[in-house]
């Protein structure tokens, strides 16, 4: 396999990164675009020689409706994000039960980070423990300012001071790359297209549910009004799941290699890969994070955990998870 040094390989994976992050508000557009021209066509049929009708989309119609809607989709949407981006920290330490750690509670912690920044000449970033028995730790935050490495204390009692410095080094090499920023940013899309998807559902749901004990009238009007709702929001469904599906495979490709880069990183920065091999095989003997049971805050783990999954949108999640398999990155570290 040809050589390439750390930093092509972080100019690469970050253009390819910004690139595929574009792919998100695009995707969120080219599905109401569609929304629209399938209702169209259903709405306006064309009549064939036989007089039979035949759905066809009348383009100019669908844009002007588009052109109409779409500034309102995008400034709902940036809204949502800035909002979203801009409170991701205390998001993540309100879900996970996250605390400041200072270097009087637990110096030998505070000192490996410490040294360990000092090596790369990064910032110091903030210390979060996780009271948890379990083993894990993860990088979050999108500036110098928010920046955190977060380990439990299950982590911290289990592993020696190489294989912890290992793990540090991994998180610190996602801090560098500003892995956080952008796995944050693709969670937010994915969380909003998620959220269209679950109301669209939801509304179709209780259409199903409340809505056939009205419909049970004379009037064909009514009816054929109730039919059409139900129509629409399935179309609606069809849509938003497709975006949501897409959205899953952009975010899958944004992360996964990157969990490469920070274990070589990593094992650069701590000077021994096995140290690191060592704990990632313990991790992932008890990985997890208590009653923590989010897909999108597993996904900055240093290992997911396999069972996580709690819905059908969690499972779903888990097929494109963002990690690659423990194994495989245990195999290549030891290889160096």
């Amino acid at each position: 396999m040809k050589y390439v040094g750390i930093q092509t390989q972080i100019w690469r994976n970050n253009t390819r990164s910004i690139m595929l992050l574009l792919c998100f508000p695009v995707i969120l557009l080219g599905m109401v675009w569609v929304f629209l021209a399938i209702i169209n066509a259903i709405g306006n049929p064309y009549l064939d020689e036989y007089g039979q009708p035949v759905p066809a989309i009348y383009v100019e119609g669908v844009m002007d409706q588009f052109l109409s809607i779409a500034p309102f989709v995008i400034i709902g949407v940036t809204i949502w994000f800035t909002i979203a981006y801009f409170t991701n920290t205390s998001m993540i330490r309100n879900a996970t039960g996250a605390r400041p750690l200072t270097r009087r509670e637990n110096p030998r912690i505070y000192n490996i980070v410490e040294n360990l920044t000092m090596t790369c000449g990064m910032p110091m970033p903030k210390i979060n423990v996780i009271d948890d028995p379990m083993l894990n730790a993860f990088a979050s935050g999108i500036d110098d300012k928010s920046y955190t490495v977060t380990v439990t204390t299950g982590l911290m009692e289990r592993l020696n001071d190489e294989e912890l410095a290992g793990v540090v080094g991994h998180e610190l090499t996602h801090i560098r790359n500003r892995d956080t920023r952008l796995l944050i940013t693709s969670v937010i899309f994915v969380g909003i297209v998620s959220t269209i998807l679950s109301l669209v559902v939801r509304m179709l749901w209780n259409t199903f549910v409340y809505g056939g004990g009205r419909s049970r009238s004379n009037n064909n009007d009514n009816k054929n009004g109730g039919a059409s709702i139900i129509v629409v929001m399935l179309i609606g469904v069809v849509c938003a799941a497709i975006a949501y599906f897409f959205t899953l495979l952009t975010r899958f490709a944004i992360s996964r290699k990157r969990e490469y880069m920070a274990d070589a990183g990593g094992a650069e920065l701590c000077g021994n890969p096995l140290a690191l091999a060592s704990a990632l095989r313990k991790i992932s003997s008890n990985p997890g994070l208590g009653n923590v049971g989010r897909e999108d805050i597993a996904q900055m783990y240093i290992i997911r955990p396999p069972a996580i999954a709690q819905n059908f949108m969690d499972k779903l999640q888990s097929m494109f998870s963002t990690h690659p398999s423990t194994e495989r990155r245990i195999q290549i570290l030891e290889q160096f």
